[in-house]
């Protein structure tokens, strides 16, 4: 029974075969990245993606791999729903071991209809598995390498439950028993209530022509949607204790974070409930389950995917409405941060993610209509060739804005449209958006707007009001954020004339902007609260440049009415203590909590995998806190920042003159195996003692692993004493700095000691040979560390990306060498990964052609990085 389960036994272990007539798989099918709902649809069909997992295991075991028979280096791919990785040759091999992922629907045969239905575990074997057994509470063999063909567990991939793979944990009884589908059964839909349908043929064409005129009858009652047949049908078994999700991802925003979220919801959830949205739109989803009870939806995009889904739902008119949550991907987020979802994804986990949708508060959001008609009293001449008479979007969650703001975005998105080519990073659209609108404001475009509008709300006309404040800008606003996270009304109690501002109060707030309102917005100022009201009449005698949730235009002379439209469902995620808290609920909250603060550098947090246990041991202690036990992590910042200010003393000793980077953020500690980074805008939710007990953890992105640590050099501390580096001492006023030449033998010599001792001499760390080489470029050739990581800490940073004369960086240097470690170094002391060489690669593409290809995927995921944590400042951490 044991060579059963760990070697031989793996068709064993696969979901029960397709129904008779189920249709085959073809060669042509096998390798799908997206889920099929066609009529053809394999039952068991895995969703592949690539993979740059290193190795020769394969999960068809040695027999059956055709790469280790062609012996020779193949691809791989990674099932995102049952995590097995196979060579891309291997993939048909899996028939033949019986070996299926876990079935997403049911066939609709006529018994299987009418009979009760349960899940099945669908089990397959681990090389590697963190955790415990559910049998033994021991943990997995964690002697894991690349080469291993071990299987040391077996797990479920509906509800990830795990155990040895021994006849004394696993037995095969178990086999055979219903699958719970884990801690997120709330939210998942099972396989069993999506079933395939049979497509109806009538053989008699006599009873064709009998019933096509009462089948034209009863079709012209349904909706278009309604009268269509379609593959797959939704047959809920409501419970009033779930709550059934559909995710809709756009993998466009986030600079492709989107794409990448997608395989977690695959592996945690039904792959039939997650949707691509660049694959049709949400609308079929929506409409094929708008019967299952208490449903939610998740979006993850921003918060133009939100505005498609909600305007989606208006359409399909479903009753009830279903609510909807936020995953912000990309920048902005204004109204994921309105309900408490932050301002953009990090790494939480995406099981946290899940339970935060599960546990929200359902709230209401108003929407407001935008009808638009021509300005009849305009006249010939205020008509302009380039405006146009729509809006983009007739209805608004957020604001709809005119003046100086849609004018700057206006020309942003023209210029895009121009020339695509040159608006591929956000840095230069950052960069863009400044000149524009500096031009716009030395040109004074809309300093006149005040002279060209008439507002009226509720009956009251403001036009006098706002000829007096002269703005160049007037947001009509229904949600507190905007502008990326700003909050133009003022934050609450600091508008006493008027009411609270509220997302679900049916008013909207009017707010004036002059330049120098504009201008302390992002510091915390706010515009000139002008009124708060139901209903708008705008009407504008010229063409004025006007945006709807960031969607810009110039519009031709107008009328334009604004009211409410509808209140749409929305999931708020709310302020609660963890599920298992470090201090019970039982016993009462401390007074006061003296809590050890300690920092974690992103070079280590990311070296180290996230890894709690060692990235604890790396970590650098700060100081102490006390805390209200019942502070949230807004106060606990507060507090940690006066920590910085405070002389070196008591609850300050530790700190020296390592000061915090103004992005540093929240580790959460308290999931099972890795720490994840809190979003800045989250952290008025959660609670001190959900994330640490005796010590919190905090993470410095801009701060080094080297010069965090106490026993290393760095740039602002003394250099310790060793056998090979002297005590310092100032260079006599005669005394002759060392040669260049010395520092470049010393630095192709690997002599770190000499190095050093020149330095300190007086040495130029930034000398050049005759070939424009640094001293960096020396060492890395060498593939000294130590030296690499001196010239790191006390070198200028122009040292990094400095070129020698064929165009390289140290860094194209290191990834052509395959030096990992020391491309780690150099990428996490800030190098640019988009230079290129006089061939035109970046180190990227070095790699590649070096053919190391966790090296080359190491440097395109850190490229993605940089452009998000060095250009994005809008971005989270």
């Amino acid at each position: 029974m044991r060579k059963a389960i760990t070697k031989s036994g793996l068709q064993h272990l696969a979901p029960p075969p397709p129904a008779p007539g189920a249709p085959c798989s073809e060669p042509e099918r096998h390798i799908r990245s997206t889920v099929d709902w066609s009529e053809s649809a394999t039952y068991g069909e895995h969703i592949w993606f690539e993979t740059n997992v290193s190795g020769d295991f394969c999960y068809v075991g040695e027999q059956y791999c055709v790469a280790k028979m062609l012996q020779k280096s193949v691809s791989r791919r990674k099932c995102a729903a049952c995590k097995i990785v196979v060579h891309t040759p291997c993939i048909e091999q899996l028939e033949k071991i019986n070996f299926r992922c876990k079935p997403s629907f049911r066939e609709s045969g006529s018994r299987n209809v009418r009979e009760p239905t349960f899940v099945r575990h669908h089990w397959v074997h681990r090389r590697r598995q963190d955790g415990k057994c559910r049998h033994c509470g021991k943990g997995f063999q964690q002697k894991f390498t690349f080469h291993s063909k071990e299987i040391v567990a077996i797990s479920c991939s509906w509800c990830k439950q795990a155990y040895h793979s021994k006849v004394s944990c696993f037995m095969l009884q178990q086999i055979e028993e219903p699958c719970s589908l884990g801690v997120h059964a709330a939210v998942v839909i099972p396989p069993t209530w999506i079933l395939r349908a049979r497509r109806p043929q009538n053989t008699l064409k006599a009873s064709k022509k009998k019933k096509r005129a009462s089948f034209k009858r009863k079709s012209s009652k349904k909706g278009p949607e309604e009268g269509r047949w379609r593959p797959f049908i939704i047959r809920p078994t409501p419970s009033p204790l779930m709550k059934p999700l559909l995710v809709f991802v756009n993998p466009k925003s986030g600079g492709n974070q989107g794409a990448k979220i997608i395989q977690s919801f695959l592996w945690y959830l039904n792959p039939r409930q997650v949707f691509d949205l660049s694959q049709g739109g949400p609308k079929e989803a929506l409409e094929m389950y708008r019967k299952v009870h208490n449903l939610r939806i998740l979006a993850c995009g921003g918060d133009g995917t939100v505005g498609w889904i909600l305007s989606t739902l208006d359409q399909l008119r479903l009753k009830p409405p279903p609510p909807v949550a936020i995953l912000p991907l990309g920048t902005g987020n204004d109204l994921a941060r309105t309900l408490n979802w932050g301002g953009g994804y990090t790494d939480e986990p995406v099981s946290k993610i899940l339970s935060h949708v599960e546990e929200g508060n359902v709230v209401q959001l108003d929407r407001w209509d935008l009808h638009v008609e021509p300005n009849p009293e305009a006249g010939p001449e205020e008509r302009d060739e380039g405006a146009t008479d729509r809006l983009p979007l007739d209805v608004f969650n957020n604001y709809f804005s005119l003046g100086f703001d849609a004018h700057v975005t206006l020309e942003f998105h023209e210029s895009r449209e121009a020339n695509p080519e040159k608006f591929n990073s956000r840095f230069r659209n950052k960069m863009f958006y400044a000149g524009t609108a500096f031009s716009d404001f030395l040109m004074g475009s809309s300093k006149d707007l005040a002279k060209h509008i008439r507002v009226v709300c509720d009956g009251t006309d403001l036009t006098p009001k706002i000829q007096d404040l002269k703005p160049q800008c007037i947001v009509f606003l229904n949600i507190p954020r905007y502008c990326a996270g700003t909050m133009p009304w003022g934050h609450p109690g600091e508008h006493h004339d008027f009411e609270p501002q509220r997302h679900d109060d049916g008013y909207l707030e009017v707010i004036g902007f002059t330049m120098t309102s504009l201008a302390a917005l992002q510091v915390g100022g706010h515009g000139e609260r002008l009124t708060q009201c139901r209903e708008v009449v705008l009407t504008t005698s010229k063409a004025i440049p006007v945006q709807v949730d960031g969607e810009p235009c110039k519009l031709a002379a107008s009328r334009i009415h604004i009211a409410l439209r509808n209140q749409a469902t929305m999931v708020q995620k709310v302020k609660r203590r963890s599920a298992t808290p470090l201090h019970s609920d039982q016993q009462p909250v401390p007074e006061q909590l003296r809590i050890q603060v300690s920092r974690v550098s992103m070079h280590d947090y990311e070296a180290l995998h996230y890894d709690k246990e060692q990235l604890k041991e790396a970590s650098v202690p700060l100081g102490t806190v006390v805390v209200p036990g019942d502070s949230d992590l807004e106060l606990c910042r507060a507090h940690i920042e006066r920590l910085q200010q405070e002389p070196e003393g008591a609850g300050a000793k530790s700190l020296t003159c390592q000061k915090l980077s103004p992005k540093w953020c929240f580790l959460d500690a308290t999931t099972a195996s890795r720490f994840y980074r809190i979003d800045r805008a989250q952290e008025h939710l959660n609670y001190v003692t959900e994330i640490a007990q005796d010590e919190i953890y905090i993470l410095d992105p801009e701060l080094l692993g080297a010069s965090a640590r106490p026993d290393l050099p760095t740039p602002t501390s003394p250099l310790p004493t060793s056998p090979c580096s002297p005590t310092p001492r100032s260079l006599p006023g005669d005394a002759v700095p060392p040669k260049g030449d010395e520092l470049v033998e010393a630095a192709k010599r690997n002599d770190f000691c000499k190095l050093q001792e020149l330095h300190r001499a007086g040495g130029d760390l930034m000398h050049r040979d005759d070939r424009s080489r640094t001293l960096l470029h020396h060492a890395v050739s060498t593939g000294s560390k130590e030296v690499v990581r001196y010239l790191l800490d006390h070198a200028p940073p122009e040292i990094l990306d400095a070129v020698e004369e064929n165009g390289e960086t140290c860094l194209h240097q290191a990834a052509a060498l395959g030096q990992r470690t020391i491309c780690h170094y150099i990428v996490e002391a800030g190098a640019s990964l988009m230079k290129t060489d006089q061939q035109g690669d970046t180190p990227r593409q070095r790699a590649e052609k070096a053919q190391d290809t966790e090296l080359a995927a190491y440097l395109e995921n850190r490229q993605h990085y940089q452009m998000i944590q060095r250009e994005d400042q809008e971005t989270a951490v």
